[in-house]
């Protein structure tokens, strides 16, 4: 079980204001939860700059008339081995289709493969997005505590 530390913040009064604003638009219970999110950012942050292992989605919006395009996007999947986990396909309309792509690996490797499939002729949108497995975490959430954001 981890224990909890109690520290104080001084913050300036508009900053504070400013805060609680946000805290109530995301709505956080209180400002305890929404700081150590925020430190949980930071620490993300930290593990993609540093090329640590990450999990990741990488989301394409594209047209799948063009030609080979569907190839292409299958065959830099296979080139990627085992840091594809998983691949969702739904086609959006007559000529658009949206691939949600889940991997793991070190943040520059799954970065690399986001850039080859993103410039790819045909992939008009995409965005990559990464996060920890959650071992980095371990010890961050109350013990009784476990949220999903959405």
């Amino acid at each position: 079980m981890t224990l909890l530390s109690r520290t104080g913040v001084s913050l300036d009064e508009d900053l504070l204001r400013e805060f609680d604003r946000l805290i109530a638009r995301r709505g956080y219970q209180n400002r305890s939860e929404a700081i150590r999110d925020l430190i949980r950012e930071t620490l993300l942050s930290e593990s993609v700059s540093s090329n640590k292992p990450v999990v990741g989605t990488l989301t394409l919006v594209y047209d799948h008339h063009v030609p080979n395009l569907s190839e292409k996007l299958t065959a830099a999947q296979h080139a990627a081995g085992a840091m594809i986990l998983a691949a969702t396909h739904v086609h959006l309309d007559h000529n658009y289709c949206l691939e949600v792509i889940i991997m793991k690996g070190r943040s520059s490797a799954l970065q690399d493969i986001a850039n080859r499939l993103l410039a790819l002729r045909g992939v008009e949108l995409g965005k990559l997005v990464l996060t920890t497995s959650g071992k980095e975490l371990k010890g961050t959430q109350h013990p009784r505590q476990h949220r999903h954001k959405t």
